[in-house]
């Protein structure tokens, strides 16, 4: 495994002169992106009802082609998963990427095409490693097995000649041979269709292992980790697997979980994390620089061509699109993509803010839909995050899940922010808990400080501690069950709340 380790390496390096230039000219970049995918488009049923064919400029196609949701585009996706050609993109579709979404309740298909994965998805993995190596040339990861948590593979329902279910599982089952020898567990067993049989195999499987790296959510990371130990009895994961090196963690933000991670799952130093930022729709950004928390260099030559809707203009029928090189520091976008699988300036759903540019890094701030402004505070999942984890580190707490939500105003009383929040470790006074919550929130937030002046329209937040397991036993009950669902964090309606109260209430 040593040499396979050392070849590994020299090859992934490789890599890394090509992300150096992509780094120092984004712009000249994403223009040839740009062009490649118009020129696809125009052979496309799409491309020619927009008159791809006269579109010269990123100008043109911001003049000539809508902002589309999944609702607008889903007329051409269905069509595609019936087996039409040529709707979208040119190639055939033989995968659908199928995600869930925490705000609607229908699954989404996404296409996913020849190009996609690996122009995006396969590149994208290749270019994470690249970097972690190029962070730690000393690595041995590739001396033991890489430990993915997928979801799993479904017939597509309109046609026999395709598939669809979650990306990873997509991306596993379309892997070269190599990659298949260096992870676990089995793609049989990864692609299980019943997740907590699967976890149950997961568990037994790879407690075997000589496992030194993990790619998932942190949060079904847990559920695994919570299997082993209790299959194994021992104490930590890292009795299980003593080689184990990184963490590649994705899809909910990390913060909230980093202490439970440091101190209980991993209790040493020496454990690395790696953040990355791949959806059914690409793979978007990977933590380039392990030192720079929670902030990923945006990757700008995998096929997809993005801009950035500043955010108040997100739901405006024509808004304003900037590109790479128009972005600034420190303002929300939302995020829209033109991608080679056949997505046409299409708003993910998902809101960044950059923090730096040449290199351009950004975080994900939140989602579009995933806000609290009942009242004008305009707090975004972002604000939630900050505060959250502030409040945890100075109370010593450990989150393991939790949602909020608006109480609106009634009889005459005022409103306030209501949270469900179920600890992993209880803080050491839940009361300096909840003040830091609302201090930190008034801190970074001057429309909620506003509102909360004097309790003159939002009270303090009302906090309702549940017990372990709630979260896990309320996405089961919604049949949310897998790597592709998460928890929503911010709502600006009492939908989850009244639901999740209700069930523990129930108990």
């Amino acid at each position: 495994m040593t040499f396979l380790n050392t070849t590994l390496k020299w090859l992934l390096q490789r890599r890394l002169p090509r992300i150096e230039a992509m780094m120092k000219y984004p712009g000249p970049v994403q223009q040839k992106v740009f062009e490649q995918l118009i020129r696809a488009g125009r052979r496309t049923e799409w491309g020619k009802k927009h008159d791809y064919q006269s579109i010269r400029t990123i100008a043109d196609f911001q003049q000539q082609v809508p902002v589309s949701s999944y609702e607008d585009l889903y007329p051409y996706i269905e069509r595609v998963m019936k087996g039409e050609s040529k709707v979208l993109w040119p190639s055939p579709v033989r995968w659908f990427s199928k995600s869930s979404g925490t705000t609607n309740a229908r699954s989404k298909f996404i296409p996913v095409t020849t190009e996609s994965l690996d122009e995006s998805h396969f590149k994208g993995g290749k270019d994470m490693m690249a970097l972690y190596v190029a962070n730690y040339p000393d690595t041995r990861t590739f001396e033991g097995k890489g430990l993915s948590i997928g979801g799993s593979l479904h017939q597509n329902p309109y046609s026999t000649n395709s598939a669809a279910g979650d990306v990873s599982a997509v991306v596993m089952k379309n892997l070269p041979t190599w990659a298949q020898v260096i992870r676990t567990p089995s793609i049989e067993i990864a692609l299980m269709d019943e997740w907590e049989a699967k976890m149950e195999r997961m568990a037994e499987i790879t407690s075997q292992e000589n496992v030194t790296s993990m790619l998932g959510a942190p949060t079904w990371g847990l559920v695994l980790i919570d299997k082993i130990l209790a299959l194994t009895g021992k104490s930590n994961i890292l009795e299980v697997w003593p080689n184990f090196e990184v963490m590649i963690h994705g899809a909910v933000n990390f913060q909230p979980y980093r202490e439970l991670f440091q101190q209980q799952v991993f209790p040493t130093n020496t454990i690395r994390y790696q953040e990355v930022y791949n959806a059914s729709e690409g793979f978007f950004a990977i933590q380039d620089d392990l030192s720079r928390i929670g902030e990923m260099l945006l990757m700008l030559d995998y096929g997809i061509f993005y801009e950035f809707i500043p955010f108040h203009e997100a739901d405006q029928p024509f808004p304003k699109a900037l590109t790479i090189d128009e972005v600034e520091l420190d303002k929300n976008y939302a995020l829209v993509v033109s991608t080679n699988g056949g997505l046409w300036r299409y708003k993910i759903g998902d809101t960044v803010r950059f923090t730096s540019l040449y290199p351009h890094r950004l975080k994900v701030s939140g989602r579009t839909k995933h806000f609290i402004n009942a009242f004008g505070e305009e707090v975004i999942v972002e604000n939630a995050e900050v505060a959250i984890t502030r409040a945890s580190e100075a109370t010593g707490a450990v989150i393991a899940d939790y949602t909020a939500g608006p109480v609106y105003m009634s009889n005459g009383a005022n409103g306030c922010h209501e949270w469900v929040i179920e600890f992993s470790r209880e803080p050491d006074s839940q009361q300096h808990f909840n003040q830091l919550l609302d201090e930190t929130l008034r801190e970074i937030n001057s429309d909620y400080d506003a509102k909360r002046y004097n309790d003159m329209v939002l009270k303090r937040p009302r906090v309702h501690v549940v017990p372990r397991g709630t979260f896990y036993a309320w996405m089961k009950q919604r049949g949310k069950l897998g790597g592709q669902h998460k928890v929503p964090r911010l709502a600006n309606s009492r939908e989850y709340l009244d639901d999740i109260l209700g069930r523990v209430l129930e108990l």
